[in-house]
């Protein structure tokens, strides 16, 4: 071999070398890169479920508008997660999006906030796991999914009841083997008492919290003991109320379980009737009709007086002419007409595998398999870039219907929808209502 050939052929070598040590560095690098924007209560539990079936996933970047309970997060995953390293912490979600460093990114933040991240995140290239309801008026999500569709990016929704396992085994052992028969009627429930006081003391804010930050787009009001950690949902302006909260976990585990699209009529009654005049004020009593044409889905709650099952606070009743089906978090109860052998299913905790569950800070037991199994969904999803059994247009669905019950409510009328174009049919009045006034500086976001 000539000089000149082997020095071409021996440079060719060393170049396609490096390159194969370049590409095998990446190689290895190729661990999901996570980022968790609001990591208090289910933004750390989405997160540590999430570490449990994919041990390996390296949690980069942690975003709260509280330092002490960012710092403490900060802390927990360190010790949790495989490397041990204290992932970095920020302040403000813009700053740690801008990295664009993140495979994945958890939206846990309360409801008022879900939007805005969950579109810089999938703008900056990430796919997203958003807590349910994804929004607090309708416009949003239509953004939300706009977003995702533009560019490409898998969302899955907490709406985990799709990922239950007794639900699933419900689901294929009882409605897709055809023992319900054909379903009439469906009744959605929840039957919590009221846990806060009508009139929070107003206070300031903790020195640990940036409240003009975590106010954001919502309106500005004077700070109580009530509003920052968790009990935020008595409140309007950051939520939908308990159909927002819990009734979009029951109506999405219907139109999951039925395949069931979007209600074309919807109808609402309620109000505040047991403590009127206080700081609180969602709605303690709320009826809803979700009308699907062929079936009608209905919502009931109340915080006053005994609920009718005490096993079940919140839940569903499938009527079908063969037997009658209920469906819970905690569990399933089939009971066939005529004979035959009811079967009643109670959640499985998985405490054999997971034994850390136990001993995990407000994690809720009987949330945690469904989450795994979410999870697990979301992690397919992205290798073969499909959506995921929780969809953030499925999560739409389910969160606008709700918001729209409260549309029907204030405005004592039924509203009929017309999903595919994104309105309410002749009601202009209701239109206007479709999305919520932003407080300055924060700008709505459109679905174009």
């Amino acid at each position: 071999m000539r000089r000149r050939q082997f020095l071409r052929t021996g440079g060719a070598a060393a170049v396609a070398l490096a390159g194969f040590r370049r590409h095998a560095e990446v190689f290895a690098d190729t661990r999901l890169r996570v980022g968790v924007i609001g990591t208090g209560w289910y933004g750390k539990c989405n997160l540590f479920r999430l570490l449990q079936v994919a041990p390996a996933a390296e949690v980069v970047s942690l975003c709260d508008v509280d330092s002490a309970m960012l710092a403490d997060a900060a802390a927990q995953v360190a010790a949790r997660q495989a490397s041990k390293k204290t992932p970095r912490t920020y302040a403000d979600y813009r700053k740690m999006l801008a990295e664009r460093d993140l495979d994945l990114v958890i939206v846990g933040t309360p409801d008022h906030w879900h939007a805005l991240p969950t579109i810089a995140a999938i703008e900056a290239g990430a796919d997203v796991y958003v807590e349910k309801p994804i929004s607090v008026d309708v416009v949003e999500g239509q953004a939300m999914v706009a977003a995702a569709r533009r560019h490409g990016r898998v969302v899955q929704v907490g709406t985990q009841r799709r990922s239950t396992p007794h639900l699933i085994e419900a689901r294929d052992e009882i409605l897709r083997a055809g023992k319900l028969g054909r379903v009439g009627h469906v009744e959605t429930y929840g039957y919590f008492p009221l846990m806060h006081t009508k009139n929070p003391r107003e206070i300031p804010p903790p020195a640990t919290l940036d409240y003009e930050f975590w106010t954001g787009p919502a309106p500005m009001r004077p700070y109580n003991e009530l509003i920052h950690p968790r009990n935020w949902r008595a409140f309007m302006e950051y939520g939908n109320g308990i159909i927002g909260d819990i009734g979009i976990h029951m109506l999405d585990m219907v139109r999951w379980l039925l395949g069931l699209g979007a209600p074309r009529r919807i109808s609402s009654a309620g109000g505040i009737f047991v403590e009127p005049g206080g700081k609180v004020n969602i709605p303690d009593t709320q009826t809803a009709t979700f009308d699907f044409g062929d079936l009608r889905v209905l919502w009931t709650h109340r915080f006053w007086g005994a609920p009718p099952d005490p096993r079940d606070l919140w839940g569903a009743t499938l009527y079908g002419e063969k037997g009658t089906l209920k469906a819970s978090p905690f569990g399933y109860d089939f009971q066939p007409l005529g004979g035959g052998t009811p079967v009643r299913r109670p959640v499985t905790f998985e405490l054999d595998k997971y034994p850390e569950d136990r001993t995990e800070r407000d994690l809720e037991l009987f949330a945690a398999p469904a989450i795994r199994g979410q999870m697990k969904d979301l992690l397919a999803a992205r290798e073969t870039r499909s959506r995921p059994v929780a969809d953030i247009e499925e999560g739409h669905i389910s969160t606008a219907a709700c918001i729209l019950a409260n549309v029907s409510m204030k405005l004592g009328r039924t509203l009929e929808w017309d999903y595919a174009k994104g309105v309410l049919v002749g009601d202009e009045e209701a239109n206007r209502l479709l999305r919520r006034p932003y407080r300055a500086p924060w700008v709505h976001p459109e679905p174009v």
